[in-house]
């Protein structure tokens, strides 16, 4: 997988993110409603990437800076959002390489800690998540109060 930074209103960003969205929408009945502009997954303070194969855009995901002067980040957290893998090529260690990417790049930006918030209808997602290194921590974000909300973080 050939793994590019490109702009979250990208024309194949557009379509991945459309496509977790019905993803969600599968599993929780709903659409994920966590407020998102381009402007913040934009370099210094986010990034977004597309990962292609044979041209076509199999897998994204993104990362968005946060620090302690908003209510349950700490200083250095890099929000992960919009992880995906289109379904003919999961199980190939795309999500894998996109998350390691991420990780780098939020690292190489001066982001000290990666968080996410997941759920428990994905629970490859949360597989992927702790074999990763990453730990349950305190609920953040729109979901806080969801019991089938499920917050991680890693120490980058």
């Amino acid at each position: 997988m050939r793994i590019e930074v490109a702009s979250y209103d990208h024309p194949d960003a557009r379509r991945l993110v459309d496509e977790v969205q019905q993803e969600y929408l599968l599993r929780y009945g709903e659409h994920d409603s966590t407020p998102m502009t381009v402007e913040e997954f934009a370099a210094p303070r986010g990034l977004f990437l597309l990962g292609y194969r044979g041209g076509e855009a199999v897998a994204s995901g993104g990362w968005r800076a946060h620090d302690g002067d908003e209510p349950f980040f700490e200083d250095g957290d890099a929000e992960l959002k919009r992880m995906y893998v289109v379904p003919h090529a999961r199980g190939s260690g795309l999500a894998r390489a996109m998350l390691a990417e991420l990780e780098r790049s939020a690292r190489s930006a001066g982001r000290r800690r990666a968080i996410l918030e997941t759920g428990t209808a994905q629970p490859e997602a949360i597989a992927l998540y702790e074999s990763s290194g990453y730990a349950e921590i305190s609920k953040f974000g729109v979901y806080r109060c969801d019991g089938d909300s499920r917050c991680f973080g890693k120490w980058l």
